[in-house]
């Protein structure tokens, strides 16, 4: 009950809600089916958009109204999605298995012992247009990962990520930028 009182009667709704609506969502087997339910819902889908076994939590705070993804992106298993703030993906954004996306951080109930410390805050993320996070990135609010950039396998990214920037490590750092012209075989 105190988590009732925290968050009101009508945020219990809307989460009882979408967990009631995301059951045929997580029955369709094939990305070509998901995709056209999480519009239904209210997310904002480009073309040709690839969503794989992808989860959504706090689907009671923006719903997945606050979801934008651009044409021809993708959306590898097991990707996890906080709805929390918006999330928005440009076009031709890849987000390999198991990739993090948070939109805000919360030690727990308002009079948990570490919240003076650590207030609870929430911001949206933006993944720029032909951007790719490995396997395993974790994403903090309130990042821009930058146009063109790469985001190496197994990385935390705790701040903005410069456009065309290889990027890696705990915390993710410049590794080098990207040049313009593709390596060669």
């Amino acid at each position: 009950m105190k988590a009732l009182g925290e968050i009101g009667g009508r945020q219990a709704l809307r989460f009882g809600f979408f967990t009631l609506a995301m059951v045929p969502y997580r029955l369709a087997l094939v990305p070509q089916l998901r995709a056209p339910w999480l519009r239904l819902l209210g997310a904002r889908l480009g073309r040709r958009v690839i969503v794989h076994d992808v989860r959504f939590f706090n689907l009671y705070r923006r719903g997945l109204s606050g979801l934008e993804v651009g044409d021809e992106c993708f959306l590898g298993d097991e990707c996890l999605l906080d709805l929390a703030e918006g999330i928005r993906l440009e076009k031709q954004v890849t987000l390999a298995e198991r990739v993090l996306l948070l939109t805000h951080t919360n030690v727990g109930y308002a009079d948990h012992p570490l919240q003076a410390h650590f207030p609870a805050m929430a911001a949206p993320v933006v993944v720029e247009t032909g951007a790719f996070l490995g396997a395993n990135v974790t994403v903090l609010p309130g990042v821009r990962v930058g146009a063109r950039s790469f985001v190496a396998a197994g990385s935390v990214v705790t701040e903005d990520v410069p456009p065309a920037t290889l990027v890696g490590g705990v915390p993710a750092r410049v590794l080098r930028p990207i040049d313009e012209e593709p390596l060669r075989p």
